[in-house]
């Protein structure tokens, strides 16, 4: 049995045949009553139906192609037809319907209701004049029957646009999907890139600086080579222990036989300064740190932004700085979080006095903005390159006093451990 939607499919597919097998039906139809000599109501047949059928047979035909046309000549062939044999054609006012219905349903809506109210007025008349009659019966049918095919065509063209729109709007949708698909993988590539270079530079940088300096004292002063070779050894393990929770992850991405029970460490933050702290300063790098405001526990982005904007400004100062010293002001605002990173230049702009590549400022930046926060960098007027970044926090109280302290180093006078620097 063939249901509508396999009906759908094949008219879908094969319009010329849908209006070949309705020309042929409606001409079949006009050529009956030569079987029996007359119509069923007894109007005789005569040789001007057999034409009129082949008219609507032909103009069917060309309905889809020229559908205003073919409607103008339905209607003025049933005009003629009722003037020349006294009585209206029924095979031409039956293709004149079927052409209201494509009418309706495919010419836009103003043309198709002039056209619908101009075939339903001709029709009045032909049978006003046939009849002899303009309150008959038939003659408020002809209204009845063109209202009911442009209905039926106008229904039919609103589904159908209606399946359009739904069907374009899930190809929208889709292609939604695939672009907001495309974007998180961009997004998330560039965070692991940030991980990668933040994780990786810092500790190269360290084992590149212990490395010369255990290569200078190894044969002089051997000792200090194998303390040099011991702080390789550590950043070594460091870096292999931060990188693996984050291999881990990538690995669960593409890796159905993942252990997930494996443990991973938890996200670096400020409660890792200290550890921080040594590593540089065994490598060289003398840092006064400062504190200000009232420590407390930060949103994971923030605290994971703020630890690694001192990993990066500190390594950046020790690989670039002219002296292995540098000054960093960790504040607690009310509202904000400040870190403010200072490191003598000798000549030009940081990093650009180093042949660095920016990277490293580039990805302190997207880190910043992307919670919120801004960063900015450039030389003072004293001849310090300063790093400055607002992090946004949650309201807390008011702040307390400025704490300092040195890695490594003498203590600070009172004036500098009290002061707020700016």
């Amino acid at each position: 049995m063939i249901g509508p939607a396999s009906l759908q499919r094949v008219t879908g597919a094969h319009p010329r045949l849908l209006d070949a097998t309705l020309a042929t039906l409606v001409g079949g139809i006009g050529l009956l009553p030569l079987l029996f000599g007359r119509w069923p109501d007894g109007v005789q047949q005569s040789g001007a139906d057999a034409v009129a059928a082949a008219a609507a047979f032909l103009l069917l035909l060309a309905r889809r192609r020229a559908p205003l046309p073919v409607l103008a000549l339905t209607v003025l062939g049933e005009v003629a037809f009722t003037v020349l044999a006294s009585y209206p054609s029924r095979v031409l006012k039956i293709a004149a319907l079927i052409a209201v219905y494509t009418v309706a349903r495919t010419v836009r809506r103003r043309t198709a209701l002039i056209a619908v109210a101009g075939t339903a007025l001709s029709l009045y008349a032909v049978i006003t004049y046939a009849t002899d009659s303009a309150a008959g019966p038939e003659a408020g049918a002809v209204f009845a029957w063109t209202g009911m095919f442009a209905a039926v065509g106008a229904t039919v063209r609103t589904w159908h646009d209606y399946a359009a729109a739904m069907e374009e709007r899930a190809l929208r949708a889709e292609a939604g999907k695939e672009e907001e698909a495309r974007r998180r993988v961009a997004e998330e590539r560039l965070r692991i890139a940030r991980e990668l270079h933040d994780v990786i530079a810092h500790h190269i940088a360290l084992i590149t600086i212990q490395a010369g300096v255990a290569g200078h004292f190894l044969r002089g002063r051997p000792d200090q080579a194998e303390v040099a070779l011991g702080h390789i050894r550590d950043a070594g393990r460091t870096v292999l222990d931060e990188l693996g929770p984050l291999l881990h992850v990538l690995r669960q991405s593409g890796d159905d036989k993942t252990d997930e029970t494996q443990p991973t460490e938890p996200v670096p933050g400020l409660s890792r300064l200290g550890g921080l702290l040594e590593s540089l300063t065994a490598a060289g790098l003398s840092i006064r740190q400062r504190q200000a405001g009232h420590p407390r526990p930060l949103p994971t982005a923030i605290d994971l932004t703020a630890y690694r904007v001192v990993q990066e400004g500190l390594t950046n100062a020790h690989k670039h700085g002219p002296t292995s010293e540098a000054d960093l002001l960790v504040d607690y605002g009310p509202d904000e979080l400040r870190i403010r990173i200072t490191n003598p230049l000798d000549s030009g702009p940081y990093p650009a006095a180093a042949m660095g590549t920016g990277h490293g400022l580039t990805g302190m930046r997207e880190r910043a903005h992307a919670v919120g926060g801004s960063l900015h960098a450039g030389a003072d007027t004293d001849g310090h390159f300063c790093l400055v970044v607002r992090l946004p926090l949650p309201p807390a109280g008011p702040p307390s006093d400025t704490r300092t302290s040195q890695w490594p180093g003498t203590a600070l006078p009172a004036t500098a451990a009290n002061g707020r620097q700016g």
